[in-house]
């Protein structure tokens, strides 16, 4: 499924650095609040290509955009913290028209196209219109979460 990467600006990163012992409990919840912001426009941009510009009536539960979400920090093996956007899986039983299917495989079918279904992005849009919003949103969490140190 997607990734998305974004470099943290300089003055940013001095900020942080600042924080010393109190580091790992802050960055997640400023990591937090830039992925809600790329959550939500995501969420956008999959309701507005999801039954639209099909032959046949839409047949969509909504299953695919309640399985979205914002997973809690964590840190990789490197060190590093991350957060990600994507899709909660497996799909509901209920579900008749896509069994044996999972959200993260027509999350795809719906970002790429296939055979008869042209490509109607929505990860690749959210990642370049939310960048300047996510990083807003996390220097503002940053402000908020040192001011209380």
């Amino acid at each position: 499924m997607g990734r998305f990467s974004y470099k943290m600006p300089e003055d940013f990163l001095l900020k942080v650095s600042r924080l010393g012992e109190k580091t790992d409990e802050i960055i997640p919840k400023v990591l937090e609040a830039g992925g809600e912001v790329v959550e939500a426009k995501v969420r956008s941009n999959l309701q507005s290509v999801v039954g639209r510009g099909t032959k046949k009536e839409s047949r969509s539960t909504g299953e695919l955009e309640s399985a979205l979400g914002v997973s809690p920090a964590r840190q990789d093996r490197d060190g590093n913290f991350n957060v990600k956007i994507g899709f909660s899986e497996p799909r509901s039983s209920t579900d008749k028209s896509s069994s044996g299917k999972s959200n993260a495989m027509i999350a795809a079918v719906l970002e790429y196209g296939k055979q008869g279904q042209p490509p109607k992005p929505f990860l690749k849009p959210a990642k370049t219109s939310s960048r300047k919003g996510c990083i807003e949103a996390m220097k503002a969490k940053l402000e908020i979460e040192v001011k209380k140190i």
